[in-house]
């Protein structure tokens, strides 16, 4: 989570948009660089096994929820209007959720919190495919496939990709000269 992070944090906080794509790319990174971290974070429990509360696995977890969900408020003032009537309530979601979602932001309502569980199922279920090797035989280049989804997911959150959107983001370092 830390390298998801840190690419966010690169960008200003009013790049909904460029901080959403910044964590998604560094996810995917992650993720390919080290499955084994991956399936440990995201993967099936081990039968019988409950990761400590507390524990590396849980506080990753948790940082990645509370990331995501970080971008989706961010991003809700555009999102909102594109959102399906199927309105959400508190009760829909577990209460220790509810809790930390509300702590950190109160002003997000409950369909932002549904919106947050839906761009992590499009951000995590691709990666997943790829870590899992559902995708081989089936495209010869995933990173293309995952560009695209991230692409259609800013869209779909009422954003536009940012310019450097298919190449590599630029550096914020001496002589940059912005995002």
């Amino acid at each position: 989570m830390q390298a998801a992070e840190a690419a966010r944090d690169e960008l200003p906080v009013e790049d909904a948009a460029g901080r959403l794509l910044a964590w998604a790319r560094a996810f995917r990174q992650w993720s390919l660089t080290d499955p084994e971290g991956f399936r440990l974070i995201y993967g099936d429990p081990v039968p019988g096994c409950q990761a400590p509360a507390g524990g590396d696995a849980f506080v990753a977890g948790h940082r990645a929820r509370a990331g995501l969900t970080g971008l989706v408020a961010a991003a809700w003032p555009f999102a909102e209007a594109l959102q399906s009537a199927d309105a959400y309530d508190w009760s829909d979601f577990d209460p220790t959720r509810v809790g930390l979602v509300r702590a950190q932001f109160p002003d997000l309502p409950p369909t932002a919190v549904a919106l947050a569980l839906r761009v992590w199922g499009r951000l995590h279920g691709l990666v997943s495919l790829e870590i899992y090797g559902h995708l081989r035989g089936r495209t010869t280049d995933p990173g293309r496939v995952h560009r695209t989804e991230i692409h259609d997911l800013i869209r779909s959150l009422g954003l536009n990709p940012p310019a450097w959107a298919h190449g590599p983001r630029p550096s914020r370092g001496p002589g940059a000269t912005g995002s």
